[in-house]
C-alpha cells in the first residue's frame, strides 16, 4: 500500500505543477479585443515601419515617402495609407477623390477632404466604433501623395512642375527648390492663391535676388507661382548692332535700347527715329526726336515688351560722306603724286 500511495502522490504533484504552469501562461496572454494598446509614439512607430514594409511606393522617390504629420491636411487628389492597429485586414491605401470622399471597408464612404489627419483618424475610429465593428480602435492615416499641399511652379523656372511642402515657405524657398530661373525669365512674378483666386500678389524681382528681401514673401500649399518669358524688343535700322533684346528691367528707355545697340551709325537720320507699337488697333507709330534727347534737350521716352525702335539712314548724310571720303582719297593720292613727281 505504501508503493501505491507515493505512486498516486507523485502523479498528483505532476498534474498540480502543470495546471499551475497553465494557469500562469494564460494570465500572460491578452484576450483578443482587449489587448492594452501601446503608447502612442510606439504605435506610430511601429504603423510607420509595417506600411514602409508593405509598401513598395513608399521608397520611390522622396515625394512619395509617407508624411506622418497632425498639421498636415487632406484633400482632393492626396494619396493616403489607413491601417488600424492589430487589424491588418483593414489596412488600405486610397486616394481622396473629388468630392473629398475617400472608401473603406465596413463603414462605406468617409468624407475627409479639408479634415487634418488626426481629425480624419479620429471620426474613422468613431464610425468603427459605433458600428461595432472594432472595439477601441486606433486608426494611423500617412500621407503618401500630398497633392493638395503641392506649390506648383510654372513659366521660366529650370525645372516646372508641383513641389510638396509641410508647412509655409518663401518664394525663394521655391525658386531654389525648382532649379532657380532660366536665362528668357522675365522679373515679374505672379502668386495665385487656391483659396483666394481673385486676389493675386505681382512682384518685380530685383537683379540680385540676395539684396531683395522685401519681395521674398511667403507662400502656402496649394499656390500657384508663375514666372514669365522676358519681353523682347528690337532695335533696326541705322544701327551698329540691329537685334531683338531681352526687357530686364520695366525702366527700358529709347537711350537704352540704343546703347544695348552699340550705338547708331553716323548716317542715321536721328530726327526721324520712331517707335512701331502694337496696339489693339494696329500699329503705331510713335515719333522720336533722338537728337534733342541725346542733347537732353526731350525726355527719354519709354519702351514696352514688343516695341521695335527704329533708326532711319539719311541718304543725303550717306551721299555727303561719300563725297567727303572721295575727296580724301582724292587729296591723298594728289599729295602723294606731289611728292613724287
Amino acid at each position: 500500500m505504501s508503493g501505491w500511495n507515493g505512486a498516486f502522490l507523485l502523479r498528483a504533484s505532476q498534474v498540480l505543477f502543470v495546471g499551475l504552469y497553465s494557469l500562469t501562461v494564460l494570465a500572460q496572454t491578452p484576450f483578443p479585443g482587449n489587448s492594452p494598446q501601446p503608447p502612442a509614439a510606439q504605435q506610430a512607430g511601429n504603423t510607420s515601419s509595417s506600411s514602409s514594409d508593405s509598401s513598395p511606393s513608399a521608397t520611390d522617390s522622396a515625394s512619395r515617402h509617407p508624411i506622418a504629420n497632425s498639421n498636415i491636411k487632406l484633400g482632393v487628389g492626396d494619396l493616403i495609407e489607413l491601417t488600424v492597429f492589430g487589424v491588418p485586414e483593414l489596412t488600405s491605401k486610397t486616394r481622396i477623390s473629388g468630392s473629398g470622399d475617400i472608401y473603406l471597408p465596413l463603414i462605406d464612404y468617409v468624407h475627409v477632404g479639408d479634415l487634418t489627419t488626426d481629425e480624419a483618424q479620429e471620426l474613422i475610429q468613431k464610425r468603427l466604433e459605433d458600428g461595432g465593428f472594432v472595439r477601441g480602435p486606433h486608426v494611423s492615416i500617412f500621407v503618401v501623395e500630398s497633392a493638395s499641399q503641392a506649390i506648383i511652379t510654372v513659366g521660366e523656372f529650370q525645372h516646372p512642375g508641383p513641389y510638396t511642402v509641410t508647412g509655409n515657405r518663401r518664394l525663394f524657398d521655391m525658386i531654389s527648390a525648382a532649379g532657380g530661373l532660366t536665362e528668357k525669365a522675365g522679373r515679374m512674378v505672379t502668386i495665385e492663391h487656391r483659396d483666394d483666386p481673385d486676389h493675386k500678389v505681382v512682384l518685380e524681382l530685383s537683379e540680385n535676388l540676395a539684396e531683395d528681401t522685401k519681395n521674398n514673401v511667403e507662400v502656402y500649399p496649394g499656390d500657384t507661382i508663375i514666372v514669365s518669358r522676358a519681353g523682347i524688343f528690337y532695335v533696326v535700322g541705322d544701327v551698329q548692332h540691329p537685334s531683338g533684346f531681352l526687357i530686364e528691367d520695366s525702366s527700358l528707355t529709347v537711350l537704352k535700347a540704343l546703347a544695348l545697340a552699340g550705338g547708331s551709325n553716323r548716317t542715321a537720320a536721328l530726327n526721324k527715329t520712331k517707335i512701331l507699337r502694337k496696339t489693339p488697333n494696329g500699329i503705331q507709330e510713335i515719333p522720336v526726336e533722338l537728337k534733342k534727347v541725346l542733347y537732353a534737350k526731350a525726355p527719354d521716352m519709354p519702351l514696352v515688351k514688343g516695341d521695335i525702335l527704329f533708326i532711319p539712314g539719311s541718304s543725303a548724310k550717306a551721299a555727303a560722306y561719300r563725297t567727303a571720303d572721295a575727296a580724301v582719297s582724292m587729296s591723298t593720292m594728289l599729295a602723294v603724286v606731289a611728292v613724287h613727281p
